[in-house]
């Protein structure tokens, strides 16, 4: 469960190993959706707020540990600075902050999060092809990225905040802040957090690196695109679900 890295063989994607914490994750996010998507605001302010505290836990234990197996100079490893980070920063903004502070929290978490909890849960290219799947690494990163997914979902079927165009500039926000803050740590670490200084071998990263020439411009794409185009990608599947159910309800009547 916490064995250095190296020592068991990795789980992999697309294994067995695989398929079976993404079919946990979903059933486990079923069921949670399925006691908690009529509930009211006041609760799922509360859900937001107990679950960002209980997953900082979580990610304490797992920044000592990564320390631990590698090296503080390695903050690739434990700093908790890439594009799916982005559910502590939103679940602290949205559950203990005010005004635009907490609209900032509440947009991230009813756009971007579920994304990027979607995308890690078909391709956990962060986790399994170093660690088995019963390692806590592994368990964490699947529970970590069903959080997304169920809190992003949750916001949205209870109403909890409707999100509008114009709300791309709070999503912004926060990703350009993490980008700035994981720019400066990069340059100091020779880093790759938020995956915008270096390359990521294996993955379709790597096609805007070597086009790219792995220069400013590649950092640039990069920052833009994690600013921009999960926001949009959810902000019109949302409206499209809406319009849907919006349609069907004028039929039943």
């Amino acid at each position: 469960m916490f064995a250095s890295i190296g020592i068991y063989k990795p789980c992999g994607i697309f294994t067995a190993g695989h398929f079976m914490l993404a079919g946990i994750t979903l059933i486990c996010i079923l069921i949670a959706l399925k006691y908690t998507r009529k509930i009211q605001k006041k609760n799922v302010y509360l859900i937001i707020r107990y679950t960002t505290v209980i997953m900082w836990l979580l990610e304490v234990i797992k920044i000592i540990l990564n320390v631990k197996q590698n090296s503080i100079h390695d903050v690739n490893t434990y700093v908790p600075l890439y594009y799916c980070s982005m559910l502590l920063y939103a679940g602290l903004l949205s559950s203990f902050g005010n005004g635009k502070i907490k609209k900032i929290g509440d947009v991230a978490l009813a756009t971007g999060v579920a994304i990027g909890g979607i995308v890690f849960i078909i391709y956990p290219s962060t986790s399994l092809p170093m660690y088995p799947a019963f390692h806590f690494l592994s368990i964490h990163s699947f529970l970590f990225h069903g959080i997304m997914i169920y809190l992003g979902i949750l916001v949205n079927i209870t109403n909890y905040i409707k999100i509008k165009k114009e709300d791309i500039k709070c999503f912004a926000v926060l990703v350009g802040i993490m980008s700035i803050i994981a720019l400066i740590i990069n340059n100091l670490f020779d880093g790759n957090l938020m995956f915008i200084s270096n390359n990521f071998p294996g993955t379709p990263i790597e096609i805007i690196y070597n086009l790219t020439n792995g220069d400013i411009l590649y950092s640039i794409i990069m920052i833009l695109a994690q600013m921009i185009i999960p926001f949009y990608i959810s902000y019109y599947i949302i409206n499209s679900v809406d319009k849907v159910i919006h349609v069907r309800g004028k039929y039943e009547k």
